[in-house]
């Protein structure tokens, strides 16, 4: 997906790389919209500020990539009053999802005029006809007091359903725009969707708005959601802190989301600034030998006499047997809290040191709460581009937010590949030097 240069750490887009929006069609209809600041089309961003210098000095002739800024155009592609829409939002519960469901709805109605709006129930089951689940008609006192609540009035649910059959969905009803609100699964299930309303020439608006605490979209700064996810996950590590002080020799572990990337492990580290040691996907560490992990621990325990311990669900996962596939499609996890916990206790005992382990999964807790303050604004936001988008027709999009500035990115590109953490950044360095850890690998043989 582009050029990495290992001596200045920046990544480079290539030229292949395509950020132009796809629209429905020329906008002929005068926006509705007043007092604001419409954008052109031509308002871009560079993607990325290093990569600019990197051209200049390095790449002599190169472009930088940009992005198109969202916001209000002042002609439209949907006639306000012929407009129908439909929300729905897949996957696991996520702080702020009621938020984006509300916000999407008071901008359409309040904003735009557009009276007929639809919350699909259960994800994208609820397109398909045999599951029975009735649209929800959503209206200003519907969605009115949705924010304060947690999880979604729409549900949710996991797996791929017929793309042809949601199509079918869409145009029974005289959809003209579907907002989709997921991860990686939920975006490539719409751009599917996208793919197969082109191949019939339809015309129907399909915008994506990125949700999922992992924080691992690509390709915008984050996804809503995660900054509550941290705040709640560094309550959980602080009182596992407490817990490892209250006693001799005590251990606080905690286990928090993060299957293929350790944004909320590694943030929560920095928020709490106690952990000892952090366990991240991205890392490779050994369990075992004289500069493994559990040896390290016990250096800690030794020394100290307490340790605190964040380990995300996806790491270390090669310690442990693969356990099949979900019905999304992401291989099960094996549980590392539990497996960590197990083989600390037993190398402990073999140790003969005492020791008193406290072991907390917070996981449902963290995702179920309703959004904090900045994910709030970040929500309204997002939605708001979201449904200005939408009117001016554009589709296979997916709005976000890129050097405080909200943009709209192909959605191909935010589903070619999962967000990692950068070992070598300075978001890195900052929780190695606050958990003052050391490589957790042995020397090869």
């Amino acid at each position: 997906m582009g050029i990495l240069d290992k001596n200045l750490e920046y990544y480079i887009l290539d030229e292949t790389i395509d950020t132009n929006i796809k629209t429905l069609g020329e906008c002929k209809i005068e926006s509705p919209l007043s007092g604001v600041t419409f954008y052109h089309d031509e308002f871009k961003i560079i993607y990325n500020i290093q990569e600019f210098n990197i051209a200049r000095h390095f790449y002599e002739g190169t472009m930088p990539k940009s992005v198109e800024v969202a916001g209000p155009r002042r002609k439209i592609f949907f006639d306000p009053k012929k407009t129908k829409a439909a929300i729905v939002s897949c996957g696991g519960l996520c702080p702020g999802l009621n938020n984006v469901i509300r916000d999407i709805t008071m901008g359409l109605y309040y904003n735009y005029g557009v009276t007929e709006i639809y919350g699909i129930r259960y994800g994208y089951r609820g397109f398909i006809e045999k599951y029975g689940y009735e649209p929800i008609k959503l209206t200003p006192d519907v969605v009115d007091d949705l924010h304060t609540k947690g999880g979604t009035i729409l549900a949710s649910s996991r797996g791929s359903q017929p793309k042809s059959e949601i199509v079918d969905f869409l145009e029974k009803h005289n959809i003209n725009i579907l907002f989709a609100i997921g991860g990686d699964g939920t975006l490539k299930g719409a751009h599917q969707i996208y793919e197969e309303i082109t191949k019939r020439g339809a015309k129907i608006s399909v915008i994506g708005l990125p949700k999922t605490i992992d924080n691992d979209i690509a390709f915008i700064s984050k996804t809503f959601g995660f900054e509550t996810a941290v705040s709640v996950a560094t309550e959980a590590v602080n009182a596992a802190h407490t817990e490892a002080k209250g006693a001799f020799n005590g251990i606080g572990l905690v286990k928090l989301m993060g299957r293929e990337s350790g944004f909320i492990a590694a943030a929560t580290a920095l928020a709490s600034n106690e952990a000892n040691f952090v366990l991240i996907p991205e890392m490779d560490w050994d369990l075992y030998g004289p500069n493994g992990f559990l040896d390290q621990l016990k250096k800690r325990i030794v020394e100290r006499h307490h340790a605190l311990i964040i380990v995300a669900e996806g790491a270390g996962q090669e310690f442990i047997p693969s356990t099949g596939y979900d019905a999304s499609g992401n291989k099960k996890l094996g549980d590392i809290g539990l497996f960590l916990k197990e083989k600390i206790i037993e190398f402990f005992a073999k140790e003969g040191v005492e020791i008193t382990l406290k072991y907390i999964d917070p996981s449902y807790i963290i995702r179920s709460v309703p959004a904090n303050s900045n994910d709030s604004i970040y929500c309204t936001n997002l939605a708001q581009s979201a449904v200005h988008a939408a009117m001016a027709g554009k589709t296979d999009v997916c709005v976000g937010l890129l050097h405080d500035t909200y943009i709209h990115i192909p959605i191909p590109l935010v589903i070619s590949h999962r967000k990692k953490v950068d070992l070598h950044s300075t978001f890195w360095q900052s929780v190695l030097m606050s958990t003052g850890m050391k490589p957790m690998k042995n020397p090869q043989k």
